[in-house]
């Protein structure tokens, strides 16, 4: 389901390293957690009536029967794949778990490619937001082992 998760992660990370009230290993257990909840309950909405939604509705939005097939097959064949990198696409994360249960994916598969997914994406988001909260101090260390202009930049030997 689409909801601000990405958003109240990086938050939380943010939060966890200005103010160290919370603790980043909390922060990863509870994202891969949320994660992993969430898209496990979009999975369970698309099992039980998705389905017959997009029986009813799909031709409305272009997904008709073959493309109902065609999901079916995908996620058959694939679905463990499409599960763990959808994470990292946007339209697939919001509604990758939704297609999975309305395509009669297995749930053991799910659930494993799921939390598998969930921890990958969570550790590489908190990881960007680290690094890019410490890259003014990273850049003061790089300048003392580098100190002024690089060649090639203004003011620096040509190349």
């Amino acid at each position: 389901m689409p909801l601000p998760g990405e958003a109240s992660l990086i938050s939380a990370a943010l939060y966890a390293g200005a103010t160290h009230r919370l603790g980043i290993l909390g922060v990863i257990v509870a994202g891969v957690a949320g994660g992993t909840i969430g898209y496990s309950l979009g999975f369970l909405i698309g099992h039980w009536g998705g389905y017959r939604l997009i029986v009813r509705y799909g031709p409305y939005i272009r997904f008709d029967q073959a493309k109902a097939k065609l999901a079916r097959y995908l996620f058959r064949r694939h679905g463990g794949k499409i599960i763990f990198f959808g994470r990292f696409v946007p339209i697939l994360r919001a509604y990758g778990a939704l297609l999975a249960g309305t395509s009669r994916m297995s749930w053991r598969p799910f659930l494993f490619f799921n939390a598998a997914g969930a921890i990958v994406f969570v550790v590489v988001l908190i990881g960007v937001v680290l690094v890019r909260r410490q890259e003014r101090r990273l850049e003061a260390i790089a300048e003392d082992a580098f100190p002024g202009p690089l060649e090639g930049y203004p003011g620096g030997p040509p190349l």
